[in-house]
């Protein structure tokens, strides 16, 4: 939207009015000519060698589809994507990433444990180096923090009764706060993804709530103002009741978020459409936990079909169609990795499913203005 005209005019000096009259009636002609060649050639195609994948952005011009305080992009939807990566190589296997779509991400979706951050161990460590350099390099980040100590013994893994009672405050909680704060950007950030797998093991549902309102307290009470809380479940209707006792509650969620695959084989489940997988769960959520938060497919995919290497391809092409039609629906995060168990990879397979990948995020619905 174009910005207010000045009312502060400066003076024009003292001319001959007919002068006056040629340029003005120049200037206007020319105006004109921008403002309806400007119009008629429409924003770029993402894809269209407009730049994005070597770093720019569409420009952002504000207004009605300016990203809110809670970082929904009201015109359309985010794309971003769980990229494969080390330790050190998170922001090249990103590029990478882009190359292949031929866009930036909007959103880079990364994992983390409650580990103790000792020596060169950064699983628990919010924002390692890598990830503010990738957060520098204009993208959001989705931040998941789990309850676990990866290839910790038994003793070292932390429960929700131990989270919520503040046992590990000063050691992880307010530690890892402090870092967030420090960082200064909005991040996404998210408490044990998918905790309708995890009751029994880790706790009741009770326990689960509990430990995520204390998170969220404490932060809060450390004055950290820079996280938008991303709750994220499996969106298994066949775990409705059990999603339900898990929700925190308005007061501690902005976002809603779930996680639905077209496993095929993997699991032992049949072909689903892009549609099939979504809308079942988001309407259920829209009418059980939340008729208004902004929702995230915080992880989608499709597995491969060997005996029809064109079908991940088809899969795809449908996502923006559908996408579109989901209410609330403010970003996609695409699974390029696998999943435990046999036929169980859920990456892209070929370029043929790369390029409608490509095709499909190019969708103007999917390219928003960061800021």
């Amino acid at each position: 939207m174009p910005r207010p005209r000045d009312p502060r005019r400066p003076r024009i000096p003292d001319r001959p009015r007919h002068l006056l009259l040629a340029v003005a009636t120049v200037l206007c002609a020319v105006l004109t000519a921008v403002l309806l060649l400007r119009d008629a050639v429409g924003p770029k195609d993402a894809g269209s060698g407009d730049g994005r994948a070597s770093g720019s952005r569409p420009s952002a011009l504000g207004g009605e589809c300016a990203p809110t305080a809670l970082l929904e992009p009201p015109c359309g939807a985010w794309f971003g994507a769980f990229v494969p990566h080390s330790k050190t190589d998170l922001g090249r296997k990103v590029r990478a990433y882009e190359e292949r779509i031929g866009r930036k991400l909007d959103i880079v979706y990364t994992y983390h444990d409650m580990s103790l951050v000792q020596g060169e161990r950064v699983e628990g460590q919010l924002l390692t180096e890598e990830e503010q350099r990738v957060a520098a390099d204009d993208h959001l980040l989705l931040l998941s923090w789990e309850s676990k100590w990866w290839g910790g013994t038994k003793a070292q893994q932390p429960t929700w009764k131990q989270i919520a009672d503040g046992d590990l405050d000063a050691s992880v909680i307010d530690v890892q706060a402090r870092r967030v704060q420090r960082f200064g950007k909005k991040v996404f950030l998210s408490f044990d993804l998918e905790m309708d797998t995890r009751t029994p093991a880790n706790g009741t549902p009770e326990d689960y709530v509990r430990a995520y309102r204390h998170i969220h307290d404490r932060f809060r009470q450390l004055g950290v103002t820079n996280v938008v809380w991303t709750w994220i479940t499996t969106g298994y209707l066949e775990h409705a009741d059990l999603i339900k006792r898990m929700y925190p509650g308005d007061d501690y969620v902005d976002w809603v978020a779930y996680n639905q695959y077209n496993y095929y084989r993997c699991h032992q489940a049949g072909w689903l459409t892009f549609a099939q997988t979504q809308r079942a769960t988001h309407d259920w959520i829209r009418g059980n936990i939340s008729d208004d938060k902004p929702l995230m497919l915080s992880e989608f995919g499709t597995a491969n079909d060997p005996s029809r290497p064109g079908r991940q391809a088809e899969w795809y092409a449908r996502v923006p169609a559908v996408l579109k039609g989901l209410t609330g629906v403010k970003a996609a995060l695409q699974w390029n990795y696998r999943d435990p168990g046999p036929h169980c990879d859920l990456a892209l397979a070929n370029d043929q499913a790369w390029d409608s990948l490509r095709t499909a995020v190019s969708d103007p619905y999917l390219n928003q203005p960061l800021g």
